[in-house]
Formats: C-alpha cells, structure tokens, sequence
C-alpha cells in the first residue's frame, strides 16, 4: 500500500509500483489522500526543504519535514484493508535510529497504536488480535541497504529524496539524501540511483 498524499516527491509512487511489479506483489493500492490541505510540512507546503545540515543538528528538534500525523493515518487505511483481507500482520517500515526525529517512527508510537488497533476493530474485539511489524526499526541505514540487497532490491528503482527534480534524480542535499548516502558509504558502496542519473548514463533512456 502506498499513498499519494500531496507530498512533493511524488516520483516514490511511480517507483513503489515498478519495485511491486519486480518483486511480484499481488496488488499494490495507491491511497489518495490530499494532505495538502492541511499543510503544515515542507512536504505538502510550499515550504522550503533544509537541506545540508549535519546529524547533530538533523537531531536537534523535530524538522519541517515532519508530516503531521502521517503514520497515523497511513496506519489506518492499513488496519482497514487488513480487515477486509482478514489479516493479522500489518507491516511498515520505520525507523527510530538513522533518521529525522520524526515521533511517530518510534516503537512507543506503534505499540500504542497496536494497542488501539485490537480495541477499535471487529477483528480485534473478537480475539483475531492484529500485529503491527517494524522489521526496520532498529537498523541503521547501512544495515537497511545490506538487508535490501541481500533480498534482491534494486535501489535504482528506489527513492529517499525530499526534494527530486521531475527526473527523480535526488537533491543530494536533503536530510533524506545525506543519511542514504552515509548508508551506503558505510558499506563501501556507491547507490545505484546516483549512478543511474551520472552525467554518462543520462543520454541514453534508463531501463531496469
């Protein structure tokens, strides 16, 4: 399930739906919900994106980046369509180590909302108890890229940025691109999304 939720970096949609295709998952939703609306984010406002700054200062406070409520309301149209599915696992893929400060990718928040989930739901209230995963949790961005590989993932058919060009080349600048790049750099390894868009490959048409 992904969303389109207004967010500048809209390009993750198209990417989502070609790394479902590669992975042979049997049906991928995109939501439409329009968090513009609400604003608030550099995300979904015209609000400009920090870019360049270091880890120390990444940490310093929660950042303009920070979509209000967005895990929670991603959370809920998963919950209902796992219902609809009679599923018990639902999984997402935060992280509380390498990132933003964001609140709602710490394990507190999705306890409390696993919680909530099997007080608010028939499935719940009949002992079919719901399970919310987080298999990314505690890794780093260098464990995360190595698990990814280890499991087929092709970063080039990924995005992190928060703020791309229209191409989907990434800013580079961005919190997002800073930590994916330490990620990968950690590993002795160049991110196969910068090379796809290195001034030699951009003459000719990318194909995965």
């Amino acid at each position: 399930m992904s969303f389109d939720y207004g967010q500048r970096h809209r390009v993750e949609l198209e990417l989502a739906t070609k790394q479902a295709s590669v992975q042979g998952v049997t049906k991928h939703i995109v939501v439409n919900i329009d968090l513009r609306q609400f604003g608030g984010s550099a995300l979904t406002a015209d609000i400009d994106v920090p870019k360049d700054r270091d880890e120390a200062t990444m940490d310093a406070e929660i950042p303009i980046t920070y979509v209000p409520a967005r895990n929670t309301v991603f959370l809920s149209y998963a919950l209902a369509w796992s219902e609809v599915l009679e599923a018990n696992d639902i999984y997402i893929g935060v992280n509380a180590l390498d990132y933003s400060g964001y609140p709602d990718c710490r394990g507190e928040f999705i306890a409390s909302y696993e919680a909530m989930a099997n007080l608010a739901t028939k499935a719940g209230v009949n002992g079919n108890k719901m399970s919310i995963h987080t298999p990314l949790i505690d890794l780093t961005k260098a464990q995360i890229i190595e698990l990814g590989l280890s499991l087929g993932v092709q970063y080039e058919l990924t995005s992190s940025c928060y703020d791309p060009e229209s191409s989907g080349k990434p800013c580079g600048h961005c919190d997002s691109c800073i930590l994916r790049e330490k990620g990968f750099s950690a590993l002795g390894l160049s991110d196969p999304l910068i090379v796809r868009f290195a001034p030699s490959q951009l003459q000719a048409p990318y194909s995965p």
